[in-house]
């Protein structure tokens, strides 16, 4: 059985930030920069209305020579969101932020919003799995795997 969201979620835990839409680009960065993350859900009330990411920064922001204190996050974030559900596999989350090239996908479940993971998350996940098996199999190997 593969492992899910929902096992990565619990171990990371399922805190989000986020900036509502009519929030300054400069007030969003400023967040991002003092929780050391690369991404922010925007919320509208409750309901996921977007994503906010460094890259939006530098590509709509810094490039276009665009005010980030003059600029509201919803005038930048990417709407069209890859999304996956507490159900979705790491495998599948891996695919669908390689094939989508995103980092980051918000988790919902009946649209609402109860986590965050990040490729650097799934990654790590999938380190650690491949590192247990590994000692599982060394032992197994060298005849020490319990009975």
């Amino acid at each position: 059985m593969q492992d899910t969201v929902d096992a990565i979620l619990k171990f990371k835990g399922s805190r989000v930030w986020s900036v509502p839409g009519e929030a300054t680009v400069f007030e969003a960065i400023q967040l991002m920069a003092a929780r050391n993350i690369g991404a922010l859900v925007v919320l509208h009330g409750t309901r996921l209305e977007g994503i906010f990411t460094e890259r939006d920064y530098t590509r709509k922001i810094a490039l276009h020579g665009k005010s980030s204190k003059d600029t509201l996050v919803s005038d930048v974030i990417s709407h069209e969101i890859c999304v996956a559900t507490p159900e979705s596999t790491v495998d599948e989350c891996m695919r669908l932020t390689t094939a989508n090239r995103v980092r980051h996908l918000p988790v919902l479940r009946d649209d609402v919003l109860v986590g965050l993971v990040s490729i650097g998350d799934l990654v790590n996940w999938i380190i650690n799995a491949q590192s247990v098996e590994i000692d599982q199999l060394h032992h197994y190997i060298s005849g020490q795997y319990p009975g």
